[in-house]
């Protein structure tokens, strides 16, 4: 009824069955009416028909999901829920999209490509690792991804179910589940029990596997393995439980079969020495392995497979000499097959004599002979009374021989699992454990036995479990939800398991017959029809078989035939036989048959604690009284119903996840898709039960943020409340009446099926509406201004006809009729031409107008899209195409032939012109280099040749000087002589007499200087080439009459008053009289006195007369006369008749010196400030510039960004102030110092005159007075840039320094790198003092106290972004100053000083290299730990772009919603962490190039996890996400032109992340786009370009999937690209790290340890 409604309204696509396709599509042509008995179809070919509906059940067919539905990563979200849906959208995944994995529900469904995928690396791992099940695309990893998880968040075992008929990869699928586990958790030990897991593989491999027709590597048992984990989730052990092992293949193989691998893989390797004795030969040699005839596998080397197997029992610790022993039984069995038997007659046969198979057997068995011969021809009897020797027939011998084969080989079997099981058997408590059941799916042949029986049981037992499962957690789903819960009807097969397994049941019944003594399948059978036909529904007889039964299973009916159950159920072997075994002489033979009576039931436990299911054991007919335990007599039908019973307690005890393994075709032909083998599997596993428990309630489920997201646009914008919820629930009333059709729960919309069609029905009509209303718009806009401009043009025309045909009346005359027509026909063709002209300027005009309107419209919208984000929304899909025509147009023009002539003889003249233009350069450069040198050294000789007369000059004034001296040295000697008396009489005038000849002396000196200057301008003035005419005497000669007169006055007073002090001086009298206070010691203090004041003046005087001089000299004409020069000599000689003169002129001429040094000084200070206040103007431009910047970008950011860069940007300046601070306290130290030391030289000189003072003081006055105590101040040296301290304290030295130091706090407050340069200059002192011990002790310490702090907070990104800046600081320290050429180029001078003297320490420099280099990838790995979370989900998942992307109909696997909830990562979440990541490496001082190299390791991740994700998830690569993502790169890259980092090469590894977007962008239809595609997506390996564009899934009706023929020509096209096939990029590759020279020009000597660091106990040196 629901259908009928739904399809008169929609006029939809239905399915109809059929024969050869199951199931085909069909459009509906007519709306179905209620009571209709016929509906008119049109298949997709174009065919019409009538389809009758089933006049019973009146069935309608099932309808077709709409297209864009189909391919979806999960079934459960497909609207309508049934057969023909499931089978489409598998087909469509598997074939169209090369996708062998499906999600049904709980169940992962995984199709056999029969091809090698490259989808099952470690990479691939790694990207599953840690991820939702519902957010990647479905795999066999996310399935071992979400038990590992369930396991280690619920505390709780877990099971993964792996089943599906022979061939269809349940081997393989478990085995990579396995590989999971193994790889993601790591063992617990060192014994690396994860290879050993792993390892196990190809050793049951090789002894339970074997080619069938449907499989070339087909499991021929079932195994359940636990892998154990400890408390911490690593692997400890595992244990291994087999069941039902097909002895029987052993001694026969049907045709294209082959017997176990091991057989083959032996015989393979017979030339091997160590198999030499074993005899073995070609596998066609041996019975049992040549019955097949196909005893070699395509691509399989059975020789290396042998290799590998050994290699892996070796590694389960199965030693070399257990190997030979078992290859020694397996070599027995073949050669048993080959034993030959003749008969004597019916009912006796014999084996010849030295039979060489048999004499082999017994020599690798180590029995004898003649027993084996006899016992192989011979079975013992034994009655109550005698025992009886019977021979047995041929056929009868023949099956004894296979029976004892299989026996044998079930041992060794049982054997090798029980030594595997004890090599994985931990020592460790097990915490929990993952079981993987690889099990055989439900089997029907032509002909089934007793073996399918035994698996369709099991497969019953497991589908039950199933069903029950998926029942509780459709009612835990609706119980979460508060949905009304009602009873769904379900099928339970618990009728068709307690026919097999009840009491009275077909095993039962089994047992039975097989206990007794005349018991027969024939006997058996008719017990069957007796108890069950009839009663049974699920039990029928075939018509024409009285052998055979019918059970109607789960799956379906399949017919059993009873000969050989009783038989195989026994397992009979006569015991005799196994009597000879156990007597051999080979001790591992004999070990197989040890427990033969002391067999383990399979409910009991192990030593190992472990409970073993796989007891298959093979008894006697008959064991001895005594001896045969009651497990020995249990059947195999027994046995395995035990097995199977724990089996399902075990499972029931664990959550289970279910895989479902689908051989596509019985050809085994890759990616081929075979329906009707499909359905039977589909049918078989349980899939489709799931899709009917599922459909029977709501089956479609949305959250009502997805809900809201995708129907928007059916709302209106009064209808969109705050409340999601409620908003929801308004539009739905208003859509669907029926409120059955859907439910609220909690946190989902439930709906029923077929409704979200509904709703996606009417959401495209809606836009389809939308867009027709577009179109209609710009369609009515066109035409108008079609209209308007036609119109236009026709009033034009009408303008200019009118007057012209007003001008021709009806006033001419009929005879000038002719000529008017002619001149009618001219003029009006002139009209007409000129109408045609005028109209053709006028609109020309016109389209000019128009166009420049446009234009400029389109220039003014242009400029705000180019502001706006809009524009990337509405950016032309196709211009990429556009862009790529164009450069393969340019790349076609610039690789013509005439094109690249040109360009290359181009090339050659621009090169040689080069060459010329630089030759010519040079020479002309050499050329005037030639002509500076010949100037300079021009200069040099002139200068050398004054310099020579400068010295003769002054080697002249020497002389003269000498003379002088000595005539004042004969005078003085003798006046002294004269004066010796005197000087006895007065000691204490003479010195005051002498100071004062001193000062006579200095004053004779400089009358000298004035002498010989004035001597050299008269020689100036005599070398004057040029004369002067007659002219008035200047005034220069007055003013040195003036000069004179003063100087002879000044002579003689100075004359007077030298004699009065000499007369003083020569008065005889008492030492009264020169005490202090006499009248002669008053006149000399006088005296002294006013001599001084005198000369204070003179000095005064002098420097008057010297400006004066300056200025007359200026006035001068250059040319003076002779009679002028005649007359100043004159003066000259009148003025220096005392040598007064020349006094003057030295005063003057020092004078002047002072002056000019005065000058220059100041103007050197004056300019300095000049300089320093221009370059305080140009600090503060670039600071208010910087404020401003950061004001600018702050505005941009949010509030809470905003907050946080305001508060980055106050520490920053606080930093910088704290640094000019530092710098002012620095200068006021040298400041202090030198005040010191001056202070201390003024102190020494007062105690000199203070001593002076002592002597002229009386003995008595000496004693009167206080002795003042002396204060002697310590001389402070400089501060070399050394750190000294105490051997003792180098352990607290690396702990405060390193260990327990705090980056933050010395990132912001201290100088960056501090802890380095206060190594280093630890290190100097050490090596200033050539102490080597102390230097290898320190730089050892430091180095350990490094790996040990990044060991205890390596997962901190500012302590190892810390330490790695500080690390790189010490090793460029340590070169910058280590006196290498090298390395000292832009040192300063006092930096040189600094440079180590002692020691080479480049080996730890190389060590201190290693150590930057493991620091650096510690970074990056915990940089990758905080952005990996956020990766996917701010570039891929959330929209950036708001409406851009459309939100798909989720399933039962809910992906991670692409709305950004509260806790959801965005791409300003990654921005804001870059951004943190870049400050704290700024902050601590990190070198650029270092920076710039982590900025290209953090974008190479990003770029790399983003492409891995999208390459894995089909619902991520969409045209709009491919939107989504260029803008989101377009973000990053403004945040590399922010920084300034665009050259770090972080961009680039963008590219292919950037390529993937435009790939799911352009068109991808035609030949031409191929070929834009192959040449624009360089960056891309071909596997990712054929997985992006098999992922391609349309988000909306309006896009179109991409054809298969298309990407087929994408491969032709790439096939000879030579690339990795490797699909996902490798996200934990690290660029190589270099660390270039970064010398600091941070000067030693300057650097101040704060005592914050607490390193008081380091003296400065």
């Amino acid at each position: 009824e629901q259908i009928g409604e739904i399809c008169s309204i929609l006029c939809q696509v239905v399915w109809i069955p059929d024969p050869e396709e199951v199931w085909k599509s069909a459009e509906l042509l007519k709306d179905y009416k209620q009571g209709d008995k016929v509906i008119q179809l049109r298949l997709e070919e174009g065919k019409e028909l009538e389809y009758c509906l089933d006049p019973k059940t009146k069935e309608l067919p099932p309808l077709r999901n709409p297209d864009i539905l189909v391919g979806e990563n999960d079934l459960t979200a497909l609207s309508y829920l049934h057969e023909p849906a499931v089978l489409h959208n598998l087909r469509v995944r598997f074939i169209d999209s090369k996708l062998i994995y499906t999600y049904c529900g709980i169940v992962l469904v995984a199709i056999n490509p029969y091809e090698q995928l490259p989808i099952y690396g470690e990479d691939i791992i790694n990207a599953y690792s840690g991820q939702n099940m519902g957010d990647m695309d479905p795999h066999i990893f996310a399935v071992a991804e979400e038990a590992y998880k369930q396991m280690a968040r619920d505390e709780r075992n877990q099971s993964i179910i792996v089943s599906g008929e022979s061939g269809a990869g349940k081997t393989v699928s478990a085995k990579y589940a396995m590989r999971y586990f193994a790889t993601v958790s790591g063992s617990a030990s060192e014994a690396n029990v994860e290879e050993k897991v792993l390892a196990s593989n190809p050793i049951m491999e090789s002894i339970g596997n074997a080619k069938t027709t449907r499989n070339d590597n087909s499991s021929r048992f079932g195994k359940y393995i636990e892998i154990g984990f400890d408390k911490r989730y690593r692997i400890i052990g595992a244990n291994m439980r087999t069941y039902l092992l097909e002895k029987s293949r052993v001694v026969f193989q049907a045709e294209e079969e082959r017997n176990y691998h091991i057989f083959y893989q032996l015989c393979a390797s017979a030339a091997l020495p160590e198999f030499k004795t074993l005899r073995l030969g070609n596998a066609n040699y041996f019975h049992y392995t040549k019955q097949g005839g196909s005893p070699v596998i395509d691509g399989i080397d059975d020789a290396k497979e042998m290799v590998h197997t050994r290699q892996a029992c070796s590694l389960l610790g199965i030693n070399d000499s257990h190997q030979m022993g078992i290859f020694r039984i397996l070599a027995g069995i073949l050669h048993l097959g080959n034993v030959g038997f003749t008969s004597r007659d019916a009912d006796s046969c014999t084996i010849p004599h030295k039979h060489e198979p048999l004499t082999i057997f017994c020599d690798l068995m180590g029995v004898e002979y003649q027993e084996m011969s006899h016992w192989l021809c011979h079975r013992k009897l034994a009655t109550a009374s005698e025992t009886y020797i019977k021979p047995i027939s041929k056929l009868q011998a023949i099956n004894a021989r296979d029976a004892l084969a299989k026996h044998i080989y079930a041992k060794l079997f049982n054997w090798i699992v029980d030594h595997v099981n004890k090599a994985l058997h931990s020592t460790v408590k097990q915490h929990s454990f993952i079981g993987v059941l690889d099990i055989y799916g439900f089997e029907t042949f032509e002909i089934n036995s007793f073996e399918q029986f035994c698996i369709n049981y099991a497969n019953e037992k497991l589908q039950q479990q199933f069903n029950m499962h998926v029942f509780k957690l459709e009612q835990e789903e609706y119980m979460k939800e508060q949905i009304p819960w009602t009873l769904i009807d379900f099928y339970d097969n618990q009728p068709c398991i307690n026919l097999i397994e009840a009491k009275l049941g077909i095993l039962d019944l089994l047992d039975e017959e097989c206990k007794m003594p005349k018991g027969s399948d024939d006997s058996w059978a008719q017990k069957l029809y007796n108890t069950h036909l009839k009663k049974c529904a699920l039990f029928e007889k075939p018509r024409m078989s009285n052998k055979a039964f019918i059970i109607q299973h789960f799956a379906d009916k399949v017919e059993y035939q009873c000969e050989g159950f009783l038989e195989k159920n026994k397992d009979t072997v006569y015991e005799e036989q196994i009597k000879v075994l156990k007597s051999s002489k080979f001790k591992m033979l004999s070990e197989l048959f040890q427990d033969e009576e002391k067999a383990l039931s399979p409910t009991s436990a192990t030593p190992s604690g472990r409970t073993l299911l796989s007891r298959t054991a093979v008894k006697p007919a008959k064991a001895k009284p005594g001896q045969a335990s009651k497990e020995h007599k249990k059947t195999v039908g027994h046995q395995f119903r035990n097995s199977l019973h724990l089996l399902m307690e075990t499972l029931n005890a664990t959550t289970p996840h279910y895989v479902r393994c689908i051989k596509p075709n019985d050809f085994k032909f890759p990616f081929t898709f075979d329906e009707k083998r499909a359905v039977q599997q589909l049918r078989a596993c349980g899939v489709l039960e799931t899709i009917r428990i599922s459909a029977a309630g709501f089956p479609s489920r949305w959250t009502y943020q997805e809900f809201f997201s995708r129907y928007r646009v059916l709302m209106k914008q009064k209808d969109v409340l705050s409340d999601r919820k409620q908003t929801c629930k308004n539009l739905l009333e208003k859509l669907i009446l029926d409120k059955d059709k859907y439910q609220f729960g909690k946190t989902k919309i439930f709906f029923r099926a077929g409704q979200v069609a509904y709703l996606e029905k009417i959401r495209a009509d809606k836009l389809r509406v939308a867009c027709i209303r577009i179109q209609k718009t710009i369609r009515g806009w066109l035409m108008r201004k079609k209209y308007l401009l036609a119109h236009l043009g026709t009033l034009a025309l009408t303008s200019v006809h009118l007057p012209l045909t007003r001008s021709f009346s009806c006033e001419s005359t009929f005879c000038l009729l002719h000529k008017a027509i002619i001149i009618q026909k001219h003029v009006r063709g002139w009209l007409a031409r000129v109408r045609y002209r005028r109209s053709l300027k006028a609109i020309v005009y016109l389209q000019c107008c128009y166009r420049r309107m446009m234009a400029k419209r389109e220039l003014k919208k242009l400029k705000i899209e180019a502001r706006s984000v809009e524009r990337y929304k509405k950016l032309n899909i196709g211009m990429e195409n556009k862009i790529m025509q164009l450069q393969r147009k340019v790349d076609e023009q610039v690789n013509h032939k005439d094109y690249k002539s040109l360009l290359e003889k181009l090339t050659n003249l621009e090169t040689t012109y080069n060459t010329e233009t630089e030759k010519l350069r040079s020479d002309v450069e050499r050329l005037r280099m030639s002509e500076e040198e010949a100037k300079n050294a021009t200069n040099r000789v002139n200068m050398l040749q004054e310099e020579i007369t400068k010295l003769r000059k002054e080697l002249h004034q020497t002389q003269s000087e000498k003379k002088t001296i000595e005539e004042w040295a004969d005078k003085y000697k003798q006046e002294t002589e004269q004066q010796e008396p005197s000087e006895k009489k007065a000691p204490l005038d003479m010195s005051l007499f002498l100071k004062l000849q001193k000062r006579v002396t200095e004053l004779e000196q400089e009358k000298q200087s004035l002498q010989d200057e004035l001597d050299r301008k008269e020689e100036q003035a005599l070398r004057t080439k040029t004369r002067v005419e007659n002219q008035e005497e200047p005034p220069q000669s007055t003013f040195y009459c003036i000069i004179r007169q003063e100087l002879e006055s000044e002579n003689k007073k100075l004359k007077n008053e030298l004699n009065e002090l000499q007369k003083a001086l020569l008065e005889k009298s008492s030492p009264v009289v020169t005490a202090p206070g006499a009248p002669a010691y008053r006149v000399l203090l006088d005296q002294l006195t006013s001599v001084s004041e005198e000369l204070d003046v003179r000095k005064e005087e002098v420097l008057i007369l010297r400006s004066q001089l300056v200025s007359q000299k200026e006035a001068i004409q250059p040319k003076v006369s002779n009679s002028l020069r005649i007359q100043s000599l004159q003066d000259y000689h009148m003025l220096n008749e005392d040598g007064e003169l020349w006094l003057v002129y030295e005063g003057l001429k020092q004078t002047n010196r002072l002056l000019e040094s005065q000058l220059q000084s100041q103007k050197k200070s004056h300019d300095n400030e000049l300089e320093a206040l221009r370059g305080e103007i140009q600090s503060l431009k670039e600071e208010n510039n910087r404020q401003q910047q950061l004001l600018a970008q702050n505005l941009q950011l949010p509030p809470e960004a905003r907050i946080e860069a305001s508060l980055q940007h106050e520490i920053t300046r606080l930093t910088n102030e704290n640094l000019d601070l530092m710098e002012q306290l620095e200068k006021q130290d040298k400041t202090v110092r030198k005040l010191k030391k001056q202070l201390k030289v003024f102190a020494k000189k007062i105690g000199e005159l203070e001593v002076g003072q002592m002597e002229n003081i009386s003995p008595g006055q000496i004693i009167d007075e206080p002795i003042r105590p002396v204060n002697i101040p310590r001389k402070e040296k400089d501060f070399q840039g050394m750190l000294e301290y105490k051997k003792d304290d180098e352990p607290k030295l690396v702990k405060n320094l390193i260990l327990d130091l705090k980056p933050r706090g010395v990132a912001v407050n201290l100088i960056p790198g501090l802890p380095a340069y206060i190594l280093f200059m630890c290190v100097r002192h050490a090596d200033y003092l050539n102490d080597d011990q102390k230097v290898r002790s320190l730089l050892t310490s430091t180095i350990n106290g490094i790996k040990k702090v990044l060991k205890k907070r390596g997962d901190d990104f500012e302590t190892v972004s810390f330490w790695l800046s500080n690390t790189c600081r010490f090793l460029h320290c340590l070169k910058q100053y280590s006196g290498e050429e090298g390395f000292m180029k832009h040192n300063t001078p006092r930096q040189n000083e600094h440079c180590l003297t002692n020691f080479d320490l480049a080996e730890y420099r190389q060590v201190l290299s290693d150590l930057a280099i493991q620091i650096y990838q510690q970074l990056v790995r915990v940089l990758e730990n905080i952005l990996q979370p956020m990766i996917v989900s701010g570039m891929l998942e959330h929209e950036t772009i708001q409406g851009v992307s459309g939100v798909k109909p989720p399933g039962l696997r809910k992906r991670t919603s692409s709305i950004a909830d509260e806790g959801t990562y965005t791409l300003d979440s990654i921005i804001r962490q870059l951004n943190t990541f870049h400050s704290v490496m700024c902050q601590h001082g990190m070198d650029p190039e270092l920076i710039k190299q982590v900025v290209k390791q953090t974008f190479y991740i990003t770029g790399a996890v983003t492409l891995n994700n999208l390459l894995l998830r089909k619902d991520m690569c969409s045209w709009s996400k491919g939107m989504q993502i260029r803008y989101n790169v377009s973000q990053l890259e403004e945040w590399l032109r922010d920084k300034n980092l665009m050259n770090s090469g972080a961009k680039e590894t963008l590219e292919p992340l950037i390529q993937a977007a435009q790939l799911l962008q352009v068109k991808k239809k035609t030949d031409e786009d191929a070929e834009a595609i192959c040449s624009m997506c360089n960056a891309l390996t071909t596997a990712q370009i054929v997985k992006v564009l098999n992922l391609y899934t349309p988000v909306n009706e309006f896009e179109e999937r991409v054809s298969i023929s298309f990407i087929r020509t994408i491969q032709m096209r790439l096939r000879d690209r030579k690339d990795s096939p490797q699909l996902l990029m490798d996200a934990k590759h690290i660029f190589p790290v270099t660390f270039p020279f970064n010398p600091s020009s941070l000067a030693l000597e300057t650097i101040q340890i704060p005592a914050s660091l607490g390193l008081a106990f380091i003296s400065r040196v």
